[in-house]
């Protein structure tokens, strides 16, 4: 038909292929994440580290995330950055909770097993360097896409905090290397949701006005009752 095209142009051609090669790289960081949530929650119970706790939450709440990235992949910017919203809230209540077990374990923690810290601690991390790989393209995106990069990152340096914990469990004989990064750990989580939400924020923010002009665009293009002729 002349004046239409149904060709997609480059821009938008490769934009369709991000968009699909990013929702695969989101279900692979879905199920990983999903697998090793359930290895450190029973690591960690065995050998007593809140650590591996902590990090076993936090891929929990990852994978979490990512589904809730891939519910709203295809949306508009402003639902995008609601989702954003609501897992910056995840990553900082994380934050709050290991702080608050950190505390906690001051007066009735005991020595963590160290060498299962390692071990799974190195596990946890070849996972989450892979996921973090697959998504440094994406790291620049909109506040959804710089959330799920920021996650993974976190993640792999935590991962990497937890083998230094678990060295120093094995050298000093006390659980305070355990308790300093899972405190670490929150830290991080937090700075992440604040880093998260503010982007979202202001994304929010930019769409709201721009959705005003349109409708009053609208509401002059349409027929006036007062100035119809009759």
């Amino acid at each position: 038909m002349p004046g239409c095209s149904c060709e997609h142009t480059p821009a938008a051609s490769a934009h369709i292929t991000n968009l699909g090669r990013y929702r695969r790289i989101l279900w692979i960081a879905l199920w990983a994440n999903a697998t090793m949530f359930g290895v450190e929650m029973v690591a960690g119970l065995q050998a007593g580290s809140l650590a591996l706790l902590a990090d076993a939450i936090d891929f929990a709440g990852d994978a979490f995330n990512y589904g809730l990235s891939l519910a709203v992949l295809a949306s508009a910017l402003a639902w995008r950055a609601r989702a954003a919203l609501l897992k910056a809230v995840t990553m900082a209540g994380f934050g709050l909770f290991v702080l608050g077990q950190a505390l906690w374990s001051l007066w009735h923690g005991e020595v963590p097993g160290a060498i299962t810290m390692g071990v799974v601690g190195f596990m946890a991390l070849l996972v989450n360097v892979g996921v973090a790989w697959m998504l440094y393209a994406f790291r620049e995106g909109d506040a959804n896409m710089r959330s799920v990069w920021i996650c993974s990152r976190n993640d792999a340096i935590g991962n990497v905090a937890v083998m230094l914990a678990a060295l120093g469990v094995f050298g000093t004989g006390s659980a305070w290397p355990d308790l300093l990064v899972a405190s670490l750990m929150a830290t991080l989580a937090l700075h992440g949701g604040w880093s998260v939400g503010r982007q979202a924020w202001r994304e929010l923010r930019s769409e709201a006005p721009a959705s005003e002009p349109a409708q009053a665009d609208m509401d002059a293009e349409a027929p006036s009752c007062s100035n119809r002729a009759y």
